[in-house]
């Protein structure tokens, strides 16, 4: 794992797939004198993506990849990372799942904020199926990412209730409220 030591801040690139509602959090964040790394790259697999706003607003380099052939998009984004010096990757609303190869090049380097408390309801649909199972509690998890998925070691995790009358849209609601404070706690709790 890397160190954070002082002022330098570790230079990151954040993925992702649709609004960019944690990719705009984290760049918050990064704004913070003390908080240890800075958004140099945005990479996304959508060129329609709502969250690469972010790029123009904070200025912030942005690339889109095309999955169709997912090894050469993983070629073409491992060229960009080392181009730009990326430490760190934060995996935020990225809806493809990344290679073994590529995760072990980047190995305990990847963080993945994920809707459910791993080790349950890894993939999609976790809202649904936590309501559908009426679970007393849903949440959210904020790991390290390996080659399997959504299995990597845990940083933090948080709690939330599920209530009689949730769905699966106010239920997501409470739960990414309660991301938007777990991804950057737990980028503080591995650096410090």
């Amino acid at each position: 794992m890397i160190k954070y030591s002082g002022p330098k801040k570790i230079k990151t690139a954040v993925f992702i797939s649709g609004t960019g509602s944690n990719l705009k959090n984290l760049i918050k964040f990064s704004k913070q004198k003390k908080f240890p790394i800075s958004i140099d790259l945005i990479i996304s697999n959508n060129a329609k993506a709502k969250g690469l706003i972010y790029g123009n607003n904070f200025k912030i380099k942005k690339k889109v990849f095309n999955f169709s052939n997912k090894i050469i998009a993983e070629k073409k984004i491992l060229s960009v990372l080392l181009k730009n010096k990326i430490k760190l990757i934060c995996l935020a609303g990225f809806m493809k799942i990344l290679s073994k190869s590529f995760v072990q090049k980047f190995d305990g380097k990847i963080l993945n904020i994920h809707p459910s408390l791993l080790p349950k309801y890894k993939g999609l649909n976790t809202h649904a199926r936590a309501l559908k199972k009426n679970e007393k509690y849903s949440g959210c998890t904020v790991h390290l990412v390996n080659s399997k998925l959504d299995s990597g070691k845990i940083i933090l995790q948080k709690k939330v209730k599920i209530y009689k009358n949730d769905n699966v849209e106010t239920l997501s609601k409470r739960v990414l409220k309660q991301e938007h404070k777990l991804y950057p706690a737990a980028i503080k709790r591995l650096f410090n």
